[in-house]
């Protein structure tokens, strides 16, 4: 074993836990850098079909100080429990929302994604690998594991989802040091009020426990396992108590992943040229584990998690952001080896700093530049809301799943929608399965006849390209096409049209 290798082991085995000063210029000029990066891609920040829904949701618990057990914005919920697994980042999002608009949510979403950043940076530092390493590695994660070319099944984004990115890199490097684990179960606090992907606080722990007892280290594997039950004890402070687990069962597994883009395989949301770095990267990370991975000072647990989550995230999409994430460090170990000589770190770190200098002074006017664009997506407009709230105020719209969380959000239910990206956290199976029904572009007449009658459409909001549905209910059917928004389009039955 080589000099390099030995020196990267002794790291391992015991971090220091300290930031370098020496290393200033590789945190800040990724840190500055990335920021530049998300900020410009704001309009895919506030992107995410949900959006709209949190931030009603988080408005309706400040109104009433408390979280409601049903939705009351549908009129097909039944006696179904609404399982808001994300009711504390909807009241913060809302706060932002009220006093600082989509700006202060665009600036928490490049806030957490610099914390990542910085998390990563420092976890790869302390490998041993070089500063040219690291930012390679860590700029390479940083630029794909938002996955913006999938829009809008995106990570890095004004959702809940930024909360789980942003904790399981925080549990990656807690665990990777072992010497705050204490602190796991604090944030597991937080994380379980947060989002739903709380759960794979659970998984981290645990494969670094098992590589401590594979090691014979029984004093860290008992220190995990403590963090990883004092985790798995405070999930149940929140307020829905035992009952967070079934509304995470409710999503994992259920028929309706069959149809929402990041629960189906990569090679479903693959967008070409988008995607080609994200394969490039992937395919180089197999080349370097196949080749070299036996032979360097790479801890098993960060390759565990590598190779695991890029298993998963084939299989489905929103699990590889996670596999960018943790194979950071493989890959900056990997690049470190292939780096000829050993460069000048001083001049280096210049170097980096300089380069961060341009993207903090970039920054405030990318931010000038991006701000009078900062709105929801154009699914669905005010004026679409204000002739719903107009005309079929308290009427039973069948809407178009992508707007419900706009619908939401913009009539506060007094249009009662139909269905949302709540999916089965807050209506039931055998309405979602009726639904599911009725998205193909071809239509079949009998089962949208079928809907119709069963849950008393009065009107149907849906998208305005498609034009078969159009010939169906206004040539075949005799609804008229009330109104005609960008996106959307309003059919109402005869007798309702004004």
């Amino acid at each position: 074993m080589n000099d390099r290798n030995v020196r990267m082991l002794q790291n391992l085995a015991e971090p220091s836990g300290a930031t370098p000063s020496s290393a200033l210029g590789t945190y800040v000029f990724l840190i500055s850098l990335l920021s530049v990066f998300y900020l410009s891609n704001a309009s895919l920040i506030l992107s995410h079909y949900d959006l709209g829904w949190h931030l009603a949701a988080g408005e309706l618990i400040r109104s009433e100080a408390h979280v409601p057990f049903q939705d009351p914005w549908s009129f097909t919920l039944g006696t179904k429990q609404w399982f808001n697994l994300s009711w504390l980042w909807d009241v913060i999002a809302s706060l932002i929302f009220k006093y600082a608009g989509y700006g202060g949510l665009v600036g928490l979403v490049v806030v957490c994604g610099a914390l990542i950043i910085w998390y990563l940076t420092s976890a790869c530092l302390e490998t041993g690998a070089s500063a040219l390493a690291v930012c390679i590695a860590t700029f390479a994660t940083g630029l794909l594991y938002p996955a913006y070319e999938a829009a809008p099944n995106t990570y890095l984004a004004a959702s809940p989802n930024v909360s789980t990115m942003l904790f399981s890199v925080v549990f990656y490097r807690e665990c990777l040091r072992s010497t705050k684990l204490w602190l796991l179960p604090l944030m597991m606090l937080l994380w379980v009020n947060l989002h739903g992907g709380f759960v794979l606080g659970f998984m981290i722990p645990a494969v670094f426990g098992a590589g401590a007892l594979w090691r014979h280290d029984l004093r860290r594997f008992k220190a995990i396992m403590l963090a990883g039950l004092g985790c798995f004890a405070v999930t149940f402070v929140n307020p829905l108590g035992w009952q967070i687990y079934e509304g995470v069962t409710a999503t994992l597994g259920h028929f309706v992943q069959g149809n929402i883009g990041e629960w189906l395989p990569y090679s479903h949301n693959i967008e070409i040229p988008g995607s080609i770095p994200g394969m490039v990267y992937i395919v180089g990370f197999i080349a370097l584990e196949l080749r070299y991975g036996a032979s360097t000072g790479i801890r098993v647990e960060a390759r565990i998690l590598s190779w695991v989550f890029l298993a998963l995230g084939l299989h489905q999409f929103r699990y590889m952001s996670f596999f960018f994430i943790f194979s950071t460090i493989p890959m900056a170990l990997h690049l470190d080896r292939m780096i000829p000589g050993k460069l000048p770190q001083l001049q280096v770190q210049r170097a980096l700093v300089t380069a961060a200098i341009l993207g903090a002074c970039v920054l405030p006017l990318t931010f000038i530049q991006i701000r009078p664009a900062l709105a929801l997506p154009e699914m669905m407009s005010e004026q679409d809301a204000e002739y719903l709230q107009t005309h079929l105020s308290h009427a039973r719209v069948l809407n178009h799943w992508n707007v419900g969380g706009y619908l939401i959000l913009l009539t506060h239910g007094t249009v009662p929608l139909f269905v949302d990206g709540r999916a089965a956290t807050a209506y039931p199976d055998e309405l979602l399965r009726d639904y599911f029904r009725l998205v193909h572009w071809e239509i079949d007449e009998n089962t949208w006849d079928d809907v119709l009658e069963k849950y008393h459409i009065d009107a149907v909001l849906w998208l305005r390209g498609h034009e078969e549905l159009r010939q169906f209910l206004v040539a075949k059917r005799g609804w008229k096409e009330a109104h005609t928004g960008v996106y959307e389009s309003v059919y109402v039955r005869p007798g309702m049209a004004r």
